[in-house]
């Protein structure tokens, strides 16, 4: 029987992550090109595009077609998206899902909406691969991975919202603000999927810090860490040396983020996602 793992790309893995797992990129749109978001996207010229862009950009999640492709004829499929609440990437997996087995009656898809992003779903698509090599029949898995997700937390530190301003997000006047002020803005992923910011920050340094003290705040023991970042590896490394300091022996990896995470969150940004206290 074969298993395989799917998510979009803004879990920052590449299809060379597992032999049994593949992405499905989205792209991002700024100034009428298209970024995909996979191993060959050039960072640093969308970057460029977008500081300099004018006008709003955009994204689009992958067809249900695209997602069709990541299935891989397996038997059984395990998928994880980014929040509903930002991404149409849920439903078009959703549709894949119902084509897929109205096609292969005999064959099993099951579709986690993670209601985050970033390295909180590389803790899910772990768990998800821990799971398979245990063995664990079909349903188990589905249970385990949704009741994993009770304990996963996201908390990020945002430096800039020139992007958001340019969509809607917020208004230019915050933007600025924050730019001009050297404000950081710490967040986290609400129950419900949404951003939602928390504290005001001047300077990096309080920054990570806050986010170190919000960890522990939401339960942080010792469990898996895993940090992203977009062109900011100090700070990602500052926040590993908090985690090392107080538990040596725990998981920590640190990554870049591709491109969805970096059109949303922008460089400067860091990203934590780690287990922590269970939410009920």
């Amino acid at each position: 029987m074969s298993r395989i793992i799917v998510a979009d790309s803004s879990a920052n893995l590449p299809n060379s992550w597992d032999e049994d797992f593949a992405s499905a990129p989205l792209k991002i749109i700024v100034n009428h090109h298209e970024y995909i978001d996979d191993e060959s996207l050039n960072m640093e010229a969308m970057l460029q595009d977008l500081q300099e862009a004018d006008d709003a950009s955009t994204t689009a999640c992958p067809s249900s077609g695209e997602w069709m492709q990541t299935f891989n004829e397996a038997d059984e499929v395990f998928g994880v998206t980014i929040t509903s609440a930002l991404s149409g990437c849920y439903n078009s997996a959703c549709v894949a899902a119902d084509m897929y087995t109205d096609e292969h009656p005999n064959r099993k898809v099951f579709i986690l909406d993670s209601l985050t992003t970033g390295p909180e779903m590389e803790l899910l698509v772990e768990k998800y691969r821990e799971l398979i090599k245990a063995g664990e029949p079909f349903e188990t898995i589905k249970a385990k991975i949704q009741e994993y997700l009770k304990g996963t937390h996201l908390l990020f530190s945002l430096e800039s919202l020139k992007n958001m301003a340019k969509n809607g997000r917020v208004s230019p006047a915050v933007a600025k603000a924050v730019s001009l002020l050297g404000i950081r803005i710490i967040g986290a992923a609400s129950d419900q999927g949404e951003l939602e910011p928390l504290h005001k920050t001047k300077g990096e340094k309080r920054a990570i810090s806050t986010l170190w003290k919000t960890m522990r705040e939401r339960g942080f023991e010792g469990g898996k860490v895993r940090i992203t970042h977009t062109n900011n590896l100090k700070a990602a490394e500052k926040l590993a040396e908090f985690v090392k300091e107080a538990f040596p022996t725990c998981d920590v990896n640190i990554r870049p983020n591709t491109g969805l995470c970096s059109y949303y969150a922008e460089p400067g940004n860091v990203m934590v996602g780690f287990e922590g206290a269970v939410r009920s």
